[in-house]
């Protein structure tokens, strides 16, 4: 490689990585860095940036930037809807803290997902996708009023988006996750 490169190979600093990546995910472990990154050895880095330490349920070291956000445990965190092959249930080595059970990250074979996920209070409980002018949601759980509601407003303001066609939004009947 150097030879190509005329110049010899330097190590490429991964302290901005971690950064960044913690800004969109964390608190996460080293593994989850690691996991998402591609890349080993992180926990040195880890260890030797200003990070925000905390223990996760599993007794495992969580790292997070200082100043991020952190609400109070008793508040829910509002419904997402992502897209297929989103980040947020990728870049984790331990999906507890977002899949509940023994459920799979849906990532189907082939030539990809053909429905996006939701979360509901942090947790991934349904799938959605939209075909023709209907978004249908279909829960895997019997979710709360408030939970069903404000996930119906996240697919109103989506429909608005993708405007100027008009959306049908359909809230399925739960059905267990596969």
């Amino acid at each position: 490689m150097e030879s190509w490169l005329g110049a010899p190979l330097r190590a490429a600093p991964v302290d901005g990585l971690v950064l960044r990546y913690l800004g969109a995910f964390g608190p996460s472990t080293v593994a989850d860095m690691q996991r998402w990154s591609g890349l080993t050895r992180l926990r040195e880095v880890a260890e030797r940036l200003p990070l925000r330490t905390f223990h996760g349920q599993a007794g495992q070291v969580l790292y997070d930037l200082p100043g991020a956000p952190r609400p109070d445990a008793d508040v829910p965190a509002p419904p997402r809807l992502l897209p297929e092959y989103d980040n947020l249930l990728l870049s984790h080595e331990d999906r507890i803290r977002l899949i509940p059970g023994n459920r799979t990250v849906p990532l189907p074979p082939g030539n990809g997902a053909a429905a996006g996920t939701f979360l509901a209070d942090g947790w991934w409980q349904g799938t959605w996708q939209i075909r023709g002018n209907t978004l249908r949601i279909q829960p895997f759980i019997r979710l709360r009023r408030s939970d069903r509601d404000a996930l119906l407003a996240e697919a109103t303001r989506l429909c608005a988006f993708l405007a100027p066609a008009n959306y049908d939004i359909v809230l399925g009947k739960p059905q267990a996750a596969c």
